[in-house]
């Protein structure tokens, strides 16, 4: 009597894992992202069920948590919430920078942190699992080798194409990725700090893809500040030239205002500066702005991308400046002309 499709099978199931783990080694991938996690990863990431051949491998959109429910449904290995970070890690991430992987195909202005982040296996290598365990399979993986600096090469090219370019107050011009906040950041740099910072140089940009990847050190080091990678870092940091005033800009579209708890954060990572600080927080719009007003601290500035000629103060003793609180000794009378 034969089985029905429906039952367990613990042998089809380690010969199938077995089989992805080969696929992988046979790629090129280390060890660790040839593992046992990286195996089901990639059998999940394929829709492969124990008793589905490698020739009807499909390439669904799942993220981290879809791949883990479905390693639990279809092959009874559970793994804690806290596995996501390990899956991404260990698998997703090498799978993608391969290119084997898609981050984001349906949607890449989505930021790479956002819960709704998704993944695809690329076309070519669909092509390639279906022929696992086939005759053709040598021949096939010879060929995708072949040109897989190619395939890599063309998804980086897409990337570049959908960043955004932002011209900063020198002239010069930074990409940023499209997702996130960084169209609101992209405001900040060309309307806000046009109208508002004088002589602004820009000492750190927070991209989303790349926390440091515009992150002028040396030149905060001349400011007096010194930061290390797991420093929880602004969205901007711009330093009025004249004025020596460093701005530590929010750029919020769901979270992170500037509120009592942050401001006296960057209060803390800043305190070396010889420049006096200026805590602003930027929306979008208006009606961005209403759910977080609550929350804003006082003695801050607000600025609102759709009315760029204006700036909401949170009272305080002077309107855009550093207070006491933040400001160098050699800066405190100067204070006293704006």
């Amino acid at each position: 009597m034969s089985r029905p499709k429906s039952a367990w099978n613990p042998t089809g199931a380690k010969t199938k894992l077995r089989e992805a783990m080969d696929c992988l080694a046979s790629l090129g991938f280390g060890p660790r992202q040839s593992n046992e996690v990286a195996g089901y990863t990639l059998l999940a990431l394929l829709d492969l069920k124990p008793d589905t051949p490698w020739e009807q491998a499909s390439s669904p959109l799942r993220g981290i948590t879809r791949i883990i429910d479905f390693v639990a449904a279809q092959y009874r290995q559970r793994y804690a919430p806290n596995t996501r970070e390990t899956v991404r890690d260990e698998a997703v991430k090498y799978f993608v920078e391969s290119g084997m992987v898609l981050r984001n195909p349906d949607d890449p202005s989505r930021p790479t942190n956002s819960g709704k982040t998704v993944y695809q296996v690329e076309p070519a290598a669909l092509e390639l699992f279906r022929s696992c365990g086939t005759l053709e399979w040598p021949a096939r993986l010879k060929d995708y080798l072949a040109v897989r600096a190619t395939i890599r090469s063309e998804i980086q090219r897409e990337r570049k194409l959908a960043r955004l370019p932002v011209k900063l107050p020198g002239g010069e011009t930074v990409r940023l990725s499209p997702g996130g906040q960084n169209p609101l950041i992209k405001a900040v740099i060309e309307e806000f700090c046009s109208r508002f910072v004088r002589g602004a140089t820009l000492a750190y940009i927070g991209e989303t893809e790349s926390k440091f990847e515009h992150f002028h050190a040396d030149y905060l080091a001349q400011l007096g500040v010194r930061v290390d990678a797991a420093a929880k870092m602004p969205d901007v940091a711009v330093h009025d030239t004249e004025r020596n005033w460093l701005l530590l800009i929010e750029a919020v579209t769901t979270a992170g205002p500037v509120d009592g708890k942050r401001r006296k954060e960057l209060k803390e990572l800043f305190c070396q500066s010889t420049a006096g600080l200026v805590f602003v927080t930027a929306f979008e719009t208006r009606r961005a702005m209403q759910s977080f007003l609550p929350q804003i601290s006082w003695e801050t500035e607000v600025w609102v991308a759709e009315d760029p000629d204006h700036i909401i103060h949170f009272d305080g003793e002077r309107f855009l400046g550093p207070y006491p609180d933040v400001t160098p000794p050699a800066l405190g009378a100067a204070l006293k002309d704006f």
